[in-house]
């Protein structure tokens, strides 16, 4: 075995039911197979889980996405790790793209619960030894978790793609929706070399926000704005600040979302303003089906979690591929 290879007799890859075709994706970008996993119901509606491969003494690795339906994909990976476990596996690796309870981050409210934190006590409890995600909500969610995780990052690849794209730089502007994603607007904008402005907004439900007009003089002489968030779900705040860029000397929008959930029609709302050329996401998400004439491009991360998964196994520094690493 070369050193800067996996072997693939010590590996078990699994992939749950909430994203197939990435977890297929990395385990080619690694060169390893995906294991089957079977998973049905009982007449009950009890989930039943079986892996399709030994893993005893193995190391595993087993993706889900937490897209909806959250709670059967999120008790479909407790089971899985539960069994990883339970049937004496050296290692096991939770590999979740796309962690919906990072949203649920503090106490903002009386008698409710930080979800985010029971999750993670959750994940580690069924048998999680590591844990690998990419761009979570809130950074602080990287603490919430008992053992080795991992949040990575795709900024370099939206730049990557960036860069090829027709917009001049000196008249292209990156806004964050709000302070929460402003640092991570300012990491990627520093990648294109562009400026940054941060909008502020006040949320009032998942489906009502504010955001302050004073964003208008933050972009004042810039016609191009690319909107950098870590995630789109009803697509609420790109929404509303459209039409507040529209009012300004912004001409034309890019949309960049590392996560694009796209419910609720959110993708059809978005489409639907002219001033918007293309909305750019991931496959954390597993993509919505494509009309002949959409402007959604969907870029994989299966060879980012495929080379953290590579330097993890070799033992090697995968800190250039974190979210908040500013190189």
């Amino acid at each position: 075995m070369s050193p800067r290879q996996l072997d693939a007799n010590e590996i078990r890859f699994f992939s749950g039911r909430s994203n197939p075709a990435l977890a297929q994706g990395i385990a080619r970008a690694l060169g390893v197979p995906l294991s089957h996993t079977r998973a049905s119901h009982f007449a009950n509606d009890c989930l039943h889980v079986q892996l399709g491969a030994s893993v005893r003494g193995r190391i595993v690795y087993i993706v889900q996405s937490l897209v909806p339906p959250v709670q059967e994909h999120m008790f479909e990976l407790l089971m899985m790790l539960d069994i990883a476990r339970s049937a004496a596996a050296a290692e096991i690796h939770a590999i979740i793209p796309y962690f919906a309870y990072a949203r649920s981050d503090k106490k903002d409210a009386p008698r409710i619960s930080i979800t985010a934190r029971l999750a993670a006590d959750l994940l580690v409890t069924a048998g999680a030894t590591h844990v690998m995600t990419m761009q979570l909500h809130s950074p602080q969610v990287h603490g919430f978790f008992s053992v080795p995780t991992d949040p990575l990052t795709a900024r370099w690849l939206f730049a990557e793609y960036l860069r090829q794209s027709d917009c001049a730089p000196e008249q292209t502007i990156v806004v964050s929706p709000d302070a929460g994603s402003a640092k991570s607007a300012a990491r990627f904008a520093g990648l294109l070399d562009l400026p940054v402005a941060v909008a502020s907004k006040k949320r009032y439900s998942d489906t009502r926000v504010a955001i302050d007009k004073s964003i208008k003089k933050q972009v004042k002489g810039h016609s191009i704005a690319i909107i950098y968030d870590d995630e789109i779900a009803t697509g609420t705040s790109v929404l509303e600040l459209c039409t507040i860029l529209q009012r300004s000397s912004i001409q034309a929008i890019k949309v960049v979302a590392t996560h694009g959930l796209y419910i609720g029609g959110a993708l059809a709302k978005l489409q639907a303003i002219p001033a918007i050329s293309e909305i750019i996401s991931t496959d954390t998400v597993a993509p919505p089906h494509q009309t002949e004439n959409s402007k959604l491009t969907v870029l994989s991360v299966a060879d980012i979690f495929a080379e953290a998964i590579r330097k993890n196994y070799l033992h090697e520094s995968i800190g250039t591929l974190f979210t908040f690493w500013d190189s």
